[in-house]
């Protein structure tokens, strides 16, 4: 016999396509596999992180205790402090960023889990605009119990200052139901869309916090994964530390979160970082680490990763490139084939894109695919409005590309998220089986 939550966190399996179809494909030994444009990282640059590790890293006892000892224990949060400053370029007037207010976890989504446990209640909610990388809701409500809610801004909307207006009328509409919001979310950049918050929102959503007192938690693991996308109207990267906090907002609700998943392509480092001046929420934390600290040896490998600024500073120039070229491939891919996207991207793995027109090609199904047991209208967001999203995932499923349905909650279903960040030879392959798919459909 399970507890209740226990019972119901399992039944979060039996949701279908709640979890990503995992990437098999080998060109050499498994030439028959899924590719997958639903995992959101960039594959390509492992291997300069394991040569870089195999070549430099260098183990000692305390990399392999419970926890180093001084002074190998500040190394890590010293080497970060230094990384975060060049490349956030922090205010003046803010608090300075030092190794004193970093706090070390397993992943940013530890993380994430970690401030929904400190600052809120079980049934609290904390406020996104939409659409928003999906897994947010399990990593605040698996164990913390809280809910996200979303605004109802279109796309383009919410990157724009006025988004605060559908913030107030989401705040409104979620007191009514009970439902009290304890801090708002954002990722810049963002995942989906690959933009960049241009300053002038950012500011708006600080002094929107600051109005009702709410904690904003920047979500900057993509903070150096921008590339010249050829757009000059696409918005460069402004972490929200570079605003003048103090002028806006308590720098005490400011929370900002960053990793080595998606800048250094090391999501199985499981190393994740919180930057806050708040002292009392540190000390939360730290009350429910050992549930989720990281490993030592991994310590070790990303302070030496950190303090090598000349490897640093070319790995970025790589990926940028890279990535740079494999977002080329696929807008000419979608633009030749009709497909709408998201315009204006810079940053991150991914283009938004809108299939919706495919969608009344398809007869509704319930037919739930992957990791689940049938049910008609799967509960996955607002994106899942229509079974016939599911069915289409299904055809690229059976096509051997899988990309995520529902996942995004999106305000209108037929909207996916492409991931493009893989070896140019995999990506074109994913495609062409993405567009034989889109092409079968049209024939029908």
């Amino acid at each position: 016999m399970l507890s209740s939550r226990g019972t119901s966190r399992a039944e979060m399996l039996d949701i279908p396509w709640r979890y990503a179809a995992p990437h098999t494909y080998d060109k050499e030994t498994n030439p028959t596999g899924t590719i997958s444009f639903g995992m959101a990282e960039h594959g390509p640059m492992r291997t300069e992180i394991a040569n870089y590790i195999n070549q430099k890293v260098t183990f000692t006892p305390d990399s392999v205790g419970y926890r180093p000892s001084p002074p190998s224990s500040t190394r890590l949060p010293a080497a970060l402090s230094t990384h975060l400053n060049e490349i956030l370029h922090p205010h003046p007037s803010n608090t300075p960023l030092t190794p004193e207010t970093i706090f070390v976890a397993s992943s940013a989504t530890a993380l994430d889990h970690m401030l929904g446990f400190s600052i809120a209640e079980p049934g609290d909610g904390i406020l996104v605009s939409r659409p928003v990388y999906g897994r947010f809701e399990l990593d605040y409500g698996v164990e913390a119990g809280v809910e996200m809610v979303y605004a109802d801004n279109d796309i383009e909307e919410g990157f724009e200052p006025g988004v605060v207006g559908e913030f107030e009328s989401a705040l409104k509409a979620a007191g009514e139901r009970g439902v009290r919001i304890r801090g708002v979310l954002i990722v810049n950049p963002h995942n989906p869309v690959g933009r960049c918050y241009p300053a002038e929102t950012l500011t708006e959503i600080v002094k929107f916090c600051s109005r009702h007192q709410l904690h904003l938690i920047g979500d900057e693991v993509y903070a150096s994964c921008i590339f010249d996308s050829g757009d000059p109207d696409a918005v460069p990267f402004t972490s929200v530390l570079s605003l003048d906090l103090p002028a806006l907002i308590d720098p005490n609700l400011v929370h900002l979160l960053y990793g080595f998943s998606k800048d250094f392509a090391s999501g199985g480092l499981r190393l994740g970082f919180l930057i806050s001046q708040n002292e009392e929420l540190r000390r939360a934390c730290q009350a429910i680490l050992r549930l989720h600290s990281t490993s030592t040896a991994a310590v070790t490998i990303g302070a030496t990763i950190l303090e090598d600024r000349e490897f640093v500073s070319n790995f970025f120039t790589k990926s940028s490139h890279h990535l740079a070229s494999t977002y080329k491939i696929t807008t000419s891919t979608l633009e030749k084939e009709s497909i709408n996207y998201i315009k204006g991207g810079n940053a991150g793995f991914f283009i938004y894109i809108d299939l919706s027109p495919y969608l009344a090609l398809l007869p509704d199904s319930s037919t739930n695919g992957i990791n689940g047991a049938s049910k008609a209208e799967p509960d996955v967001g607002a994106g899942a409005g229509s079974t016939r999203e599911f069915s289409l995932a299904q055809k690229f499923l059976d096509a051997g590309v899988f990309l995520h349905p529902g996942e995004e909650h999106g305000k209108k279903p037929g909207w996916f998220r492409l991931v493009f960040s893989h070896e140019e030879e995999v990506l074109e392959e994913g495609l062409r089986r993405f567009v034989g798919v889109l092409r079968s459909l049209r024939e029908e």
